[in-house]
């Protein structure tokens, strides 16, 4: 069966855990120390978020509920993650940063752990997101994350802000549960996925895991693998927490020395919505400038439209930014 029992998480935790640690072994790639693996992060200094999910289809930032898998319909046979890709490289980007799963819940794999996913018979696509976007970005030479979205006691009314899927779902579920089931999930990706380097946590502090607990669970996976840990609270977004520090829409003070991350949006939201259109070149050259002084990469996020395409005046900005920052 694909979907699991849930009272049997702890025991599929155990297994997956000890699965992904034995890939560490004789012959495997050189083990580097964390400071190493921030610096090869610092150095790659540009990347692209690219927020598509649920929220595309439902013209909102957060989803409400759950909504039908056959809303998640980009009415093509395949998503040209290809032009993805592409419109990274000619922005000099060197990484980017797909949202796997997202408040709605839904899943952008093909997951164990739920049939709430781009697999399920009636979504319309059909076909693994998350391989193809890795596919498309590693045939260019770039390196591939994952964000996931974790759910958050200071989310909001659980009846109505699901973010877990139905097998999950936190009307039902403690927040214990809730948690091993999402560990359980980011194991699996980063067991499935070996190309991945980095999963992007939002809503992960110490409401969830204490930092300790974080960092063990984290290590406890294979090498090579980093976390960003995007804080609840506006107050406390870019305090350092794992393996890098997090700022959303906001830069980094100038005293920052912890390896962080500057996300921002290259169109008016995050998700997609009629009547998108990008910012300037000049003004993301300007935030990307503050963030690398500021020892952070530089995020910047992306809306394909329904069809799974990037508008088409971000793609012109995305040329225009490589050839400013390196003229």
């Amino acid at each position: 069966m694909k979907k699991i029992l849930f009272a049997a998480m702890g025991a599929v935790m155990l297994a997956v855990g000890s699965g992904v640690r034995a890939e560490d072994k004789a012959g495997a790639e050189v083990r580097k120390s964390l400071q190493e693996l921030q610096e090869d992060f610092r150095k790659l200094e540009f990347g692209m978020f690219i927020h598509y999910n649920m929220a595309t289809y439902k013209s909102v930032q957060w989803v409400s509920g759950y909504h039908s898998p056959a809303d998640f319909n980009p009415g093509v046979d395949s998503i040209d993650t290809d032009a993805w890709a592409d419109a990274a490289v000619s922005a000099g980007m060197k990484y980017g940063v797909l949202t796997a799963k997202h408040v709605a819940g839904f899943c952008l794999w093909d997951s164990k752990h739920t049939t709430y996913d781009v697999m399920h018979p009636d979504c319309p696509y059909q076909k693994d997101l998350v391989a193809q976007f890795i596919k498309s970005f590693k045939s260019r030479g770039l390196k591939v994350g994952l964000y996931y979205c974790w759910r958050h006691p200071g989310f909001g009314d659980s009846k109505k802000y699901k973010v877990l899927p139905p097998e999950c779902d936190p009307a039902t579920h403690t927040l214990e549960q809730q948690i091993e089931f999402q560990k359980a999930q980011i194991a699996e990706l980063v067991t499935k996925y070996p190309d991945v380097f980095y999963i992007w946590n939002d809503g992960l502090d110490p409401e969830i895991m204490a930092a300790d607990k974080a960092l063990a669970f984290f290590r406890g996976m294979r090498s090579g693998v980093l976390a960003s840990a995007n804080w609840w609270s506006w107050a406390r977004k870019g305090t350092p927490y794992v393996d890098i520090a997090v700022k959303e829409m906001r830069s980094f003070p100038q005293t920052n020395t912890a390896p962080g991350e500057t996300c921002w949006s290259l169109e008016q939201k995050w998700f997609w919505y009629e009547g998108f259109r990008s910012k300037p070149a000049k003004q993301m050259i300007g935030l990307m400038t503050t963030a690398h002084s500021r020892n952070s990469n530089f995020l910047l996020n992306v809306g394909p439209d329904r069809n799974g395409n990037i508008i088409e005046s971000s793609i012109k900005t995305l040329a225009e930014i490589e050839k400013l920052w390196k003229p």
